[in-house]
Order: C-alpha cells, then sequence, then structure tokens
C-alpha cells in the first residue's frame, strides 16, 4: 500500500488514463460502424473520431509536452476539423485507436518519471500558470468528461449495452 499521498495521486492517474479510460473508449470504437464514428448530432457537437482526437491532442499538451518537457506539437483546430472525408479520411476507427494508444503510452511514461516533488512545480501550459498537480488533474479530468460522451454517442448509435460491468451480489466489477 502506497502511504505517500502524491505518489498515490500519480497512480491513480495513470491507472484512470491506461486502464479504466481507455478500455472504455477501445470497446466504444469496436461496437461503432465507421460513419458512426464521424455523426454528429449537429454542426455545434463532436463526433466520436474528434474527441478521441481531441484526448489526444489535449493529454499530450498538458502532460506530455507542459508537464514533461516535450515539444508542443498539437494542432488543436485539425482535432475538431477531422470528419472521416476529406481533411478526416486518414482517421479510420483502428487509426485513431492507435494514435491514441500511442498518446497515453507517452503519457504514462512521463507519470511513470513524474516524482511526488514535482507536484507543486510551477508550468505555464496553454497560457495557464498552473502547478504540476493541477495540470495532470485538469487532463486527467477532460479526459474522463469526453470518454462519458463517447460512451454516450456509442450508446445512442449503437442501442448497445457496453457491459463495462458484471454486477454480482451489488458489487460492480469491471468487464475487460
Amino acid at each position: 500500500m502506497n502511504t505517500d499521498p502524491g505518489k498515490a495521486f500519480i497512480q491513480s492517474c495513470r491507472h484512470y488514463l491506461v486502464a479504466d479510460y481507455l478500455p472504455k473508449i477501445r470497446r466504444c470504437l469496436s461496437n461503432l460502424p465507421e460513419e458512426d464514428v464521424w455523426w454528429r448530432p449537429n454542426p455545434a457537437s463532436n463526433s466520436v473520431g474528434n474527441l478521441v482526437l481531441h484526448l489526444a491532442g489535449n493529454v499530450r499538451q498538458w502532460i506530455v509536452s507542459g508537464v514533461g518537457g516535450r515539444p508542443d506539437i498539437r494542432e488543436r483546430a485539425v482535432e475538431f476539423a477531422a470528419d472521416g472525408a476529406g481533411a478526416g479520411a486518414a482517421w479510420s476507427r483502428s487509426s485513431l485507436l492507435e494514435y491514441l494508444e500511442e498518446t497515453l503510452s507517452d503519457v504514462d511514461e512521463v507519470l511513470a518519471a513524474l516524482g511526488p516533488g514535482e507536484l507543486l512545480q510551477r508550468r505555464v501550459i496553454q497560457g495557464q500558470d498552473v502547478t504540476v498537480l493541477e495540470g495532470v488533474f485538469h487532463a486527467v479530468e477532460h479526459f474522463s468528461m469526453h470518454t462519458g460522451q463517447i460512451i454516450y454517442v456509442t450508446k445512442q448509435r449503437s442501442g448497445l449495452d457496453l457491459r463495462f460491468y458484471e454486477v454480482e451480489d451489488g458489487i460492480a466489477r469491471k468487464n475487460w
């Protein structure tokens, strides 16, 4: 059992990103036809494909670049312009998932190297002066919010119970 709150925080963030949110997104993408990956309910909303690109861009900017110090290569407008045709034609379900997995591998590498003593250091990320802890927390909660949107759209479009959990004796157990 980890008794250091900083280490516990970092470990939890790594777990949620890689072992909780990613498997849920993986299951969503595997249950959506290609055309539904790019479906938008209206012009003001984003498709699952846009959300996956946005998650990868955001978590790379906040954690890999902002916390880890690597170059910021994000092109935010591209994340939302992609539509599965034309500018977004290169993004199939499998390529979106591969891109997200590669990004989360880089994120996990940065978080694994992060020491608890660094959590109160300051960084400027997206023009905001934040502590490393605030930056990591923001990236993880942002990832969680959009994962929920991806799940909602997947259920709406597929009509499926994605069976993330098996409930037995009132206890929900992960099903991935």
